[in-house]
């Protein structure tokens, strides 16, 4: 175990944070395409809660000093190195200084952004995943929400946003592979310190779902408090480029929508074996049950069009995306690859 690993339960002691320590971080964790920004925006309806396009600064903050994190550069592993080497040869405490400036300077930061009047703040950057373990050891008295969604939600919001209705789901191991099966390793690693919510029962304004969420926060949300997302407008790039402009009222539309991207034969059956791959045990640490979603999956309609053209043009895509990860295994170009992990 390294020193990183054996610090992850270690809680800094919320000391010397000035006035920055009124405010109270709520930290919103989960793969893209997930319904975070909808989410966001009804956690921030209520009138203490301040928020902001995703910050993503603790992910350099707190992750800064870890070397096991993915796809980081070589220079991250050499600032990692000297971090922790100047925590342990020159900061008095060590890690824990370190630990206790970078909340101070969060909560700083926070503050400045929420104004006066606001007691909590919004972190919504789905990066933060990766170092949710940091996150409940800084901010010990942070809520920590991990928001969920049907899998088959997320394929075809990605299909739809990403990828402009083209089926390439074998360019996103990160939001489909890697993140969910690490989302639920933290989750169970983590305990009651996480409190998960499904984006259906959300928007939904399911009665449990707002209750969970008033015990995490200590605010009291309501279907009329997060009916007030209309409201909420938060600038920047960051952010979900199509559910803010469309929808201005709560529905559950977003939750019936991937039936219609993902109704053709090859997308059926992808989808069905991806199923299989998050498997049981982690789908139902999501909160869906594997049998039921296997089912909706080989029920979806198919039209004709969907038969010839799309599906033709889908399995030319898959059949092309396995030779090349072929080629690129025995090249050892790639240590990852969607198509190892299905078959």
């Amino acid at each position: 175990m390294t020193t990183q690993e054996a610090s992850i339960t270690r809680p800094v002691t919320p000391a010397g944070d000035g006035g920055a320590a009124a405010i109270r971080p709520i930290f919103v964790l989960s793969a893209p395409r997930s319904g975070s920004t909808l989410v966001q925006r009804m956690l921030a309806a209520h009138p203490t809660v301040a928020t902001a396009a995703e910050p993503w600064l603790l992910l350099p903050l707190l992750g800064g000093p870890r070397t096991d994190l993915p796809d980081v550069a070589s220079w991250h592993r050499n600032a990692a190195v000297g971090i922790r080497e100047f925590a342990k040869d020159y900061l008095p405490g060590g890690m824990t200084d370190y630990d206790r400036a970078m909340r101070r300077a969060a909560l700083d930061l926070y503050a400045r952004v929420a104004g006066p009047g606001a007691t909590h703040f919004v972190d919504k950057t789905p990066g933060y995943a990766i170092i949710a373990d940091d996150l409940a050891r800084v901010f010990p008295d942070a809520a920590i929400v991990f928001l969920w969604r049907n899998p088959l939600g997320i394929l075809a919001s990605i299909i739809d946003t990403f990828d402009a209705g083209a089926f390439r789901p074998y360019h996103q191991v990160l939001p489909l592979f890697d993140g969910p099966a690490r989302m639920v390793d933290t989750q169970l690693r983590l305990g009651d310190r996480v409190t998960p919510v499904r984006f259906e029962d959300a928007i939904a304004r399911d009665p449990e779902t707002l209750r969970r969420l008033s015990a995490a926060t200590g605010l009291q949300y309501t279907p009329e408090t997060v009916n007030g997302f209309t409201e909420v407008h938060i600038p920047g790039y960051y952010g979900d480029p199509t559910g803010v402009h469309r929808y201005q009222r709560l529905s559950t539309e977003p939750t019936e929508k991937w039936r219609q991207v993902l109704g053709n034969p090859v997308r059926r059956a992808w989808a069905r074996r991806y199923l299989r791959w998050l498997g049981r045990e982690r789908l139902q640490v999501m909160g869906y049950d594997l049998d039921d979603l296997l089912t909706q999956a080989a029920e979806l309609p198919s039209s004709p069009t969907d038969i010839g053209q799309t599906a033709a043009k889908d399995a030319v895509g898959l059949t092309a995306s396995m030779l090349r990860d072929t080629v690129k295994a025995r090249a050892a170009f790639s240590s990852t690859s969607t198509w190892r992990r299905l078959l």
